[in-house]
């Protein structure tokens, strides 16, 4: 290995301990109450070296965002072999919102930071950076469209409300799991199976939603849970 290779991989381990201490402790004690100083001290580094990876406590906020939003994936993924490959519309629907609760269970630290402290900043200050996030939320929209248009919802539906509905349920759930919320003998994995077949059985019978203002949302706006999050597609 050379000299700039070993540089590059010792960086990158550097920017690596920043990351997970700042998760770590953004998570802990709340991204409001954590500074630069405070993650420095994690690390054993300064607080001068930190400024050298990242430009301020946000900067380090959105390179965590935006790796929680590539660890949740999206639709956008359905090539084949992907886990939606082959599966009826109404099955899509569901494995695409069953995607954002597994994600609240493999990774729950990034699921808190991003959708449950409030104190975040919103990623709509980075727009470029997170495009690939409000595809996330669109491609969501699209699937949705394309029951309707199969007639495995009902022709009057509304993507927005109907992602909504779905959304919410399951971040009810994610939350009360990782808020260690639970009744004692409760099982998060059978509410949040419950909630989505509730949901969608209801969107398929028809019942009749209200019409909604779509809002922020992390996928687009933020990722803060300033509003009533809602999953995936916004996934908060």
């Amino acid at each position: 290995m050379g000299i700039r290779e070993r540089q590059e991989r010792d960086r990158e381990a550097v920017r690596r301990a920043i990351l997970d201490a700042a998760r770590e402790l953004f998570v802990a004690e709340g991204y409001q109450n954590v500074s630069i100083r405070k993650i420095a001290e994690r690390i054993e580094y300064s607080p001068a070296a930190i400024y050298s990876y990242f430009s301020s406590k946000d900067d380090i906020f959105y390179a965590l965002a935006e790796e929680g939003f590539r660890l949740l994936g999206g639709p956008q993924e359905a090539g084949p072999g992907s886990r939606l490959q082959g599966l009826p519309p109404l099955e899509r629907i569901r494995a695409i919102f069953w995607r954002f609760y597994e994600f609240s269970c493999q990774h729950p630290q990034y699921f808190a930071l991003m959708f449950v402290d409030r104190s975040v900043p919103r990623i709509s200050r980075e727009f470029e950076r997170f495009r690939f996030a409000r595809a996330i939320k669109q491609s969501i929209l699209d699937e949705i469209q394309g029951c309707i248009e199969s007639g495995d919802l009902p022709a009057n539906l509304e993507p927005a409300a109907a992602m909504r509905a779905l959304g919410a349920g399951l971040l009810g759930v994610a939350v009360t799991r990782v808020s260690d919320r639970l009744a004692p003998g409760e099982d998060p994995d059978k509410m949040a199976s419950n909630i989505l077949d509730l949901t969608l059985a209801g969107l398929k019978a028809g019942i009749s939603l209200q019409p909604i203002t779509t809002g922020a949302c992390p996928l687009d706006d933020t990722v803060a849970a300033e509003e009533t999050p809602v999953t995936v597609e916004e996934h908060r």
